[in-house]
């Protein structure tokens, strides 16, 4: 019963015949053994099919569209059927009818046959004849709407039929040459537009004018430039590199698009129609038949010069106003912008020839036979690029006038000597200047650029020939007329394109293998510069540096120095609050233009810096000789004593020691908020400088004249060359710190400026900071003679006050001492001199603690007076409070040092008990050997003490002295 229900219910059971299902129902019945198990399963089968019957019943109401749409389908289905057969057997009737009658008609109908055939090619031939007469027609509007490939199939199959199957037809002879002709028109059609797509394409104006809004006019440029009758290229597709063409690709042409609007396809077009006219050897190269004989190579040059002519028109057109000329002008922005326009449209063509040498690549791939030979590649293009570029160079750059003129190459090198064009010379015989050959004159310039002739030239065999290329203008030439220049042509045109200029020439050469490296455009830039540029630039700095410093020179002869320091106006440019000597102006900016070149052309900067230092070399002798000229006495190798003070080592290292000179350094730093020490160790040190200059000077007699600086003016001379060199030290040092910053052994990350320098060697690196601290260390030395020469000043004037005026005499002599008097002037003129010529803390430290020195100097020299009375007295206070009103005036404060030496001699008025008890009272205020001195001239300005009683005395005071240390000590 199970296995008859799983059966009846199993879906397995649904693809079953039914009768197969009835017959195993009839065996289990047949099976049962007794009548009420039969009845179960019958009872069973009943539920079952009840079962089945609902369900049928259900599904049959549920799906009753579908069931009554299928049953209609397939009586229609049913139908058609029927009605097939039926015709079929009517057609299978009537197709044996009809054999049975064309059996009977067969002669005839073959007739009829070749009738219709000779018909229906003569109709074929008529519709060709039609079609021919239609070519030119359809011929003119694929031109007209440049749909090239579809015009030169037309015609290739055109002249094609008419030269065989339409062959004898005398009717369309007329039409046949007409084709004919109209396929060498379509030949240099396609020619011209394909070098139109090379060359008349113009960048984006983006690309063209980047500075044309900080520039005059530069909207008309961008609006020529942006003539929507030359075909636009964006900047994204100017910098990516050519499409890659499939070599495997069919060249397919669309009617419905624009064929222009891919630059790339286009090209691909042309150069596939070409081929199909059987032109593409004759494209690349000359082809003798065709009226303009210029093929594609050919016309490279004449259309790259034509790219510059039309470009440095446009410039002029838009930079310059009416009635002018740029090639007058100095502007070479302009030629600038004329190279980087020029640049990006060869690089633009460079790209279109490679798309073309790329298309014809595709076409020998296929297996056509073409001759290699008569195909160019990118190196022509490349060639031909740097060949048009020389030429503009060679115009702008005035290569033909400067390349007359020949200087010394080596000039750049470390050990160059340049002292013929500084320093003095003997006049020769064999040549005269200007009328002056009998004149010693400090610098001449024989061997510079300026003085050799055209002979000279040409005896040195000058390596860097122009050759005869400017004899014929290339751009005149292919028939655009007079060239337009942008600017005037100069050879400092070279550094506003440099580096814009190498950048393309990097360009070239990664894109041409060079067999040596150098692709012909750099080797012409490198001639440029090493054989003209830098000898004219070294030349040019040179005169203007003889000129300086032989300025200088005349400073040094004494003849009216204020008219070699620079103006007012100069100064505030500068940044500077003293007067600085023309003379280190002038190479100061020379140095500043080198160091210009050094950043436009960086590929030169060990040889900038080579004559940078070179020039340094020569300004620092010079400076050094001025300054000997100044200290030297006359043509004796003596020196004036401060100058050899200055120069001695211990003394310098001395005076470099004292607070004063570590203020003043500090100040120069702005570092003002240390305290060095206090004022008990000023003074301490301030009397041990007055010490050692007392015991060098005072045992002398009488100083001589010669050997101080008499003349102020020279004072202010020394002061000036001071500041300038102190200033140009400075600016020399920052030079130093950037290129130090760009050593490749630097290991430092200094902010440089926008444009920065070069790597440089270490060998000059090292070569300019020794120089920078020559500079520095003279100005240190003028500054510390400055601080000397004042303090010998005050030594000759102050000793003959003791050794020779007498202040033993009857009369109350109101006026100070003579010797005071002139001190006073001297120091008067020194401080007019010197406050307009250095900065307030260095004059501060000229004239500071001199109060102290002047004290020093009129107490030690008491041991020089003979005798002393009160009138000598009052006339040793009166030179005391006159050098103190001087000195206040001077440095604006009271110089209580001279109080203190007047005391000193106040105390003179007293015996020596009495001065013995002020020392027990109040301590003592001096020295014990002052006190001796002191002790000593009371003696003999009063003979009736005798020389024992002096020694009781100065028993005493010894005592007076060890007794009070000792207490103040406790």
């Amino acid at each position: 019963m199970d296995e008859t229900e799983r059966i009846a219910t199993s879906p397995s059971s649904k693809g079953r015949e039914t009768s197969e299902f009835l017959m195993r129902i009839v065996r289990t019945l047949s099976h049962s053994a007794d009548f009420e198990q039969r009845e179960k399963e019958k009872a069973r089968i009943d539920k079952a099919y009840k079962q089945s019957d609902k369900k049928l019943g259900e599904l049959v109401t549920a799906h009753y569209e579908d069931l009554t749409k299928v049953t209609q389908d397939f009586s229609r289905m049913s139908k058609c059927i029927n009605d097939s057969r039926e015709r079929i057997t009517k057609i299978r009737e009537d197709l044996s009818s009809c054999k049975t009658l064309l059996h009977c008609k067969r002669d005839e109908l073959r007739r009829l046959w070749i009738e219709g055939v000779e018909h229906k090619a003569m109709v074929a031939l008529l519709d060709q004849v039609e079609l021919i007469k239609e070519v030119p027609v359809k011929l003119d509007n694929f031109i007209i709407s440049k749909h090239y490939l579809h015009a030169t199939d037309l015609l290739v199959n055109a002249v094609a039929k008419l030269e065989k199957p339409l062959a004898g037809i005398d009717a369309l002879r007329d039409l046949k040459a007409e084709l004919i002709a109209r396929n060498e028109q379509l030949h240099e059609t396609l020619i011209e537009e394909l070098n139109k797509q090379i060359y008349a394409a113009v960048p984006d104006q983006s690309v063209s004018l980047k500075r044309s809004s900080s520039y005059r006019r530069g909207s008309n440029l961008t609006k020529q430039l942006s003539d929507p009758e030359c075909k636009q290229t964006k900047p994204t597709e100017l910098l990516k590199p050519p499409e890659m063409v499939d070599l495997n690709k069919e060249i397919k042409e669309d009617l419905n698009g624009n064929p222009e609007e891919n630059p790339a396809h286009f090209i691909a077009v042309l150069v596939e129609a070409l081929f199909v006219l059987r032109k593409i050897p004759d494209s690349a190269e000359r082809n003798k038949k065709m009226k303009d004989p210029l093929g594609i190579k050919s016309k490279i040059e004449p259309e790259l010069s034509a790219i510059v002519a039309r470009t440095s028109q446009q410039v002029v057109d838009s930079y310059a106003q009416q009635g002018e000329s740029l090639s007058s002008q100095n502007q070479p922005r302009f030629l600038l912008e004329l190279l980087e326009n020029v640049f990006h449209q060869f690089r633009n063509v460079a790209r279109m020839h490679k798309i073309v040498l790329r298309n014809l690549q595709r076409i020998i791939v296929s297996g056509v036979p073409v001759r290699n030979e008569l195909l160019y590649d990118m190196n022509d293009v490349w060639s031909k690029i740097q060949a048009v570029l020389e030429l503009v160079l060679r115009e702008y750059l005035d290569v033909q006038t400067s390349s007359r003129q020949r200087t010394p190459t080596s000039f750049d090198e470390p050990s160059t000597d340049i002292n013929s064009y500084f320093s003095k010379k003997k006049p020769t015989k064999s040549k005269k200047h200007h009328g002056k050959s009998d004149k010693i004159s400090l610098f001449r310039f024989d061997a510079s650029i300026h003085a050799m002739s055209t002979n000279s030239y040409v005896d040195d065999n000058m390596t860097f020939d122009t050759g005869n290329l400017f004899h014929v203008n290339l751009l005149s030439e292919v028939g655009l007329g007079k060239h337009q220049m942008v600017c005037k042509p100069s050879v400092n045109n070279i550094t506003a394109i440099f580096m814009p200029l190498e950048a393309f020439i990097k360009e070239v050469e990664d894109a041409v293998a060079c067999q040596d490296g150098t692709s012909s455009l750099q080797s012409f830039v490198t001639e440029f510069i090493q054989n003209i540029f830098l000898g004219q630039v070294h030349a040019t700095v040179s005169s203007s540096i003889a000129a300086a410093t032989k300025g200088l020179q005349i400073i040094i002869s004494g003849f009216d120095a204020l008219r070699h320091v620079v103006d007012h106006k100069t100064q505030k440019d500068l940044g500077v609050t003293r007067p600085l000597l023309t003379s280190t102006v002038t190479v100061d900016r020379n140095i500043r233009k080198l160091q210009e070149l050094m950043q436009s052309l960086p590929t030169y900067g060990d040889q900038f810096l080579n004559m940078i230092c070179n020039i340094l070399k020569e300004y620092r002798d010079t400076c050094n000789s001025a300054y000997r000229g100044i200290v030297q006495i006359e043509s004796d190798e003596k020196r004036v004593i401060s100058a050899t003070w200055a120069k001695d080592e211990d003394i310098s290292r001395f005076l470099r020691s004292l607070p004063s000179w570590r203020s003043l350094q500090m100040s120069e730093r702005q570092d003002l908020s240390k305290k060095l020490c206090s004022e008990e160790e000023i003074r301490t040190l301030n009397s041990k400088e007055a010490l050692i200059l007392i015991s060098n000077l005072s045992s002398e007699a009488i100083i001589p004249q010669q050997e101080i600086i008499t003349d102020v003016t020279q004072m202010r001379t020394i002061a000036n060359v001071h500041e300038s060199l102190e200033w140009f030290a400075g600016r020399l040092r920052q030079f130093c710190e950037l290129l130090s910053a760009r050593s490749p052994n630097s290991m430092n990350s200094i902010e440089l400026s926008t444009r920065e320098y070069p790597p440089v060697s270490d060998k000059s690196l090292e070569s300019l900071k020794m120089l920078v601290k020559d500079f520095q260390d003279l100005a240190e030395i003028c500054l510390l003679l400055l601080h000397l020469e004042v303090r010998v000043h005050c030594f000759y004037f102050l000793l003959p006050v003791a050794k020779q005026s007498n202040y033993a005499g009857p009369i109350d002599d109101l006026d100070p001492d003579s010797n005071v008097l002139k001190l006073n002037k001297d120091l008067s003129a020194m401080e007019e001199m010197l406050v307009q010529s250095l900065q307030p803390q260095k004059f501060k430290y000229i004239f500071e603690s001199l109060g102290f020195l002047v004290s020093s100097i009129l107490m030690s020299s008491i041991q020089y007076l003979k005798k002393i009375n009160e009138n000598g007295i009052k006339k040793m206070c009166r030179n005391l409070f006159a050098i103190q009103q001087n000195l206040t005036n001077i440095t604006m404060a009271r110089e209580t040092d001279l109080d203190h030496a007047r005391q000193y001699y106040e105390l003179l008025y007293m015996n020596p008990d009495d001065v013995l008890s002020l020392i027990v009272e109040k301590g003592p205020d001096y020295s014990y050997s002052e006190y001796v001195s002191l002790f000593q001239l009371y003696q003999k300005s009063h003979p009736h003490i005798k020389p024992a009683n002096l020694d009781t005395l100065l028993h005493k005071l010894e005592e007076v002295m060890n007794k009070t240390q000792n207490g103040s000590s406790t």
